[in-house]
């Protein structure tokens, strides 16, 4: 949708495609030599001609900004909307994310072996 100086925002029908999309990149994107953040929420958005905006935009940005090099982040949104998946979630703690009212449990987000 967007890019954002050296990243950029992406949209998905589902929180699933937006996992298993960061998954891919991730794994490319290391065999080359680059670790990336993936930052994943799904909330309302606002869109603008051709550009995205508002608070959910804000809050998968943030989380991104929780991310580690090489790790994929995500709301509890986001891990509640996926239960029964085959992904595991590793609880990384409560975050207070700039901008965003009240405290955000995140979760690392692996495949599960």
């Amino acid at each position: 949708m967007n890019t954002t100086g050296d990243g950029f925002v992406a949209t998905f029908d589902g929180p699933m495609r937006a996992i298993q999309c960061a998954q891919v990149m991730v794994s490319e994107l290391k065999k080359i030599g680059l670790d990336i953040r993936v930052g994943i929420h799904t909330g309302e958005i606002e869109v603008r001609d051709h550009e995205i905006g508002g608070l959910g935009v804000h809050i998968a940005a943030r989380v991104m900004g929780a991310a580690e090099g090489g790790g994929i982040m995500a709301s509890s949104t986001v891990k509640d909307l996926v239960i029964g998946s085959n992904m595991e979630f590793y609880d990384c703690g409560s975050f207070e994310l700039k901008g965003v009212p009240g405290s955000w449990n995140l979760f690392e987000i692996r495949a599960r072996s």
